[in-house]
């Protein structure tokens, strides 16, 4: 049981660190694939996680192509439309930092996780106010769903669709000392509704 509700199922486990490890390997070779030429591909790594991925994606990508793509950190929080229309309230975070020019870059956003793709968005406003890419991609490691906007990863580790109320944590060796996905499904008074009349919602 989830130990802060026990009223929860617990989390699930979808990915431990061997599996998680290969799907970073595989998206490395998908970008790789697609970029005959890595001289001109950097990465922005979305804070707080996606900064981590970024830097796992470029040493693979180096090892691959034998070209390491520079990596930098996006801090979109003050980007965010949520955010600015007083739907939710701005975190502390850390700050945008890169050393390169993205003009006439191919610019790949790295986060760990797509849903709502608000933080994608948000990542894109940022961006072109530093300059004009040649082309602007997203990987994702992972996809849960619930799309607001129409954004999509060009390459994603696992697609896990989920409910608007499930939690899927990524931790990351750099950041949680271990490396796993968790998926927590969180149980409402329409569940509960649904299994008191014997399960008969639609899924």
């Amino acid at each position: 049981m989830n130990a802060n509700n026990p009223s929860q199922p617990p989390a699930t486990l979808v990915m431990n660190a061997e599996a998680m490890a290969e799907a970073i390997r595989r998206m490395a070779r998908e970008i790789a694939a697609a970029h005959p030429s890595m001289d001109d591909v950097v990465l922005l790594g979305i804070l707080s996680r996606g900064r981590p991925f970024a830097d796992r994606l470029a040493r693979h990508l180096g090892a691959t192509t034998g070209t390491e793509p520079a990596v930098g950190t996006l801090a979109t929080t003050l980007y965010r439309d949520d955010l600015r229309a007083g739907v939710r309230a701005a975190k502390p975070g850390g700050v945008t930092h890169f050393d390169f020019n993205v003009t006439d870059a191919t610019v790949i956003l790295v986060d760990d996780v797509i849903a709502a793709g608000r933080t994608a968005r948000a990542a894109l406003d940022e961006v072109m106010d530093y300059g004009r890419p040649r082309r602007i991609q997203l990987a994702c490691l992972v996809d849960r769903g619930e799309r607001e906007l129409p954004i999509q990863p060009d390459f994603c580790g696992l697609r896990c669709f989920t409910g608007p109320h499930d939690h899927v944590s990524v931790l990351l060796e750099e950041i949680d000392g271990e490396d796993k996905v968790l998926l927590e499904r969180v149980r409402t008074g329409d569940d509960t509704e649904a299994d008191a009349a014997g399960g008969d919602a639609e899924a």
